[in-house]
């Protein structure tokens, strides 16, 4: 007994020794990552001019795109998001939306909704994708094409979209978003400012729910009711605004989102198209691009673009988030062990050491030490190994952290974007950043740990995604009658 006493103080002993270490590691990247995001938004904020998109939209240097919409099962959104891509500000685009074998009405609510009639187009099978059913095109918006395919999954479906595109550079949306008026202007610039290639170009996502969203525009910004949102805003301001914003500086950003992301269609089309047989397609083609890139000693930069904002609908019920939070952290693992090699390698530069290195270290084993923390911390004060006042200030402090962190992202997006327009709202975010500690990020750690889980037992199941609508307001529009047309 003394000998197995004596065992489990010295576990404890070195795990709170690694488990400091660790904190005070993690602690240290989020606070570098806080102060680079403050001068490469107020940087942004000083070039990034009103009168300069005017002119850029004016322009005939600026490159066309082709937005990519793929679409599976999306009839509640989907007419109100291709109104949103419509309406974009910029001189030349088109709006591919690929229907990928949905069961719903989503084609026929397109084909109604736009006055679709099929085509024979041609195209080139540049990407791999499964067989195309269709084409179909509309007089009324000859800005619109739809491609109906087999079903073969959202990377399968924008490999698709890449053959059927006409233009250079095309950018992946998803088919619940909802573009700013500017944002493929925002999105372009680093494009054409910088004086490296930039092979892609990412935008901030940010949570429509409660939000008033009529025929494609958001007309005005509101918080939503369920905490299960609100919690999920906190989330993707602190993730876009601090850690995308930071790593864009630092040229380590190895993740463009899949909703909301513009990319260089032939780079694309040379490292072979987006990968099937992954669910963390946006991760792991960016990863791929990056590797080749490096392997061919090019210079280049992928950007992150804070003030362009796609809005999208977040997940409403605790049941759909579990299933988006395990496939996203089963797409990490899957992309992290296929480009192992890039892992703290020197022939990777700073990306290699320190972007394949944050992932490694913070988000694939961060989840494991939590776990563990949870377990043996209580086990320590229960054996006398730890006093249970030093385990309270470890606690206290592992979530003040957490809770500054959030605050100054909260902070940040005010004074820089102002995107709610009362100190109530503000407060209320505020509120829900020190709230999720205590219940939700146990929760998103459970999840996290069961996508670890799943990955190692060979699961690529996407996961149903049940979608609300924005509002009620944009529901009754974007469902028009079976034998009318939309109104004018």
């Amino acid at each position: 007994m003394i000998f197995n006493a004596e065992l489990a103080r010295h576990a404890f002993t070195w795990f709170s020794y690694f488990a400091i270490v660790y904190i005070a590691f993690v602690n240290a990247t989020y606070l570098f990552y806080g102060i680079l995001a403050y001068f490469e938004t107020r940087d942004f904020l000083r070039i990034r001019i009103k009168e300069r998109l005017e002119q850029l939209f004016r322009s005939r240097l600026v490159p066309p795109i082709s937005v990519l919409c793929p679409a599976y099962n999306e009839s509640v959104t989907i007419v109100e998001s291709v109104r949103s891509l419509l309406r974009i500000m910029y001189s030349e685009h088109e709006v591919v939306v690929i229907n990928d074998g949905s069961k719903d009405r989503t084609l026929q609510a397109l084909i109604d909704a736009f006055e679709m009639r099929e085509v024979d187009q041609q195209y080139e099978l540049s990407a791999p994708c499964k067989a195309i059913r269709g084409i179909y095109a509309s007089y009324r918006y000859p800005k619109l094409v739809v491609v109906d395919k087999e079903n073969g999954g959202k990377a399968d479906a924008l490999n698709a979209g890449i053959n059927v595109s006409r233009y250079p550079l095309f950018c992946a949306v998803d088919a619940d978003a909802v573009l700013e008026e500017d944002a493929l202007l925002q999105l372009v610039l680093p494009m054409i400012d910088s004086s490296d290639f930039v092979p892609a170009t990412g935008g901030i996502i940010r949570a429509a729910n409660g939000s008033r969203i009529v025929r494609g525009m958001v007309e005005k910004i509101e918080l939503p009711n369920k905490p299960i949102a609100l919690f999920q805003i906190v989330e993707y301001i602190r993730a876009f605004l601090v850690g995308r914003t930071a790593q864009s500086r630092l040229n380590i950003m190895l993740i463009v989102s899949g909703a909301f992301g513009l990319f260089h269609k032939q780079t694309v089309k040379a490292v072979g198209g987006y990968e099937t047989g992954t669910v963390g397609e946006d991760f792991e083609l960016v990863v791929r691009i990056t590797r080749y890139l490096l392997d061919e000693s090019r210079p280049f930069e992928v950007a992150f673009v804070p003030q362009t904002v796609c809005w999208t609908e977040v997940p409403e019920t605790w049941r759909t988030l579990a299933r988006q939070r395990n496939r996203w952290h089963r797409g990490m693992w899957e992309t992290l062990i296929k480009h192992r090699a890039m892992a703290f390698n020197p022939k990777y530069g700073r990306t290699g050491v320190l972007g394949m290195g944050y992932f490694w270290t913070v988000e694939m084993l961060g989840p494991i030490v939590e776990l563990f923390g949870y377990i043996l911390l209580p086990i320590a004060v229960i054996l006398g190994v730890l006093a249970p006042v030093n385990a309270i200030v470890f606690f206290m402090i592992s979530v003040g952290m957490g809770v500054i962190l959030s605050l100054g992202a909260l902070l940040l997006e005010e004074l820089s974007f102002h995107r709610y327009g009362s100190w109530r709202e503000l407060a209320t975010l505020m509120w829900y950043s020190i709230l999720e500690n205590f219940g939700y990020r146990q929760l998103t750690l459970y999840w996290r740990l069961l996508g670890t889980f799943d990955y190692l037992r060979g699961n690529k199941a996407w996961g149903e995604q049940k979608r609300a609508g924005f509002s009620t307001v944009a529901a009754t529009i974007s469902r028009p009658p079976d034998d009318a047309s939309p109104r004018k």
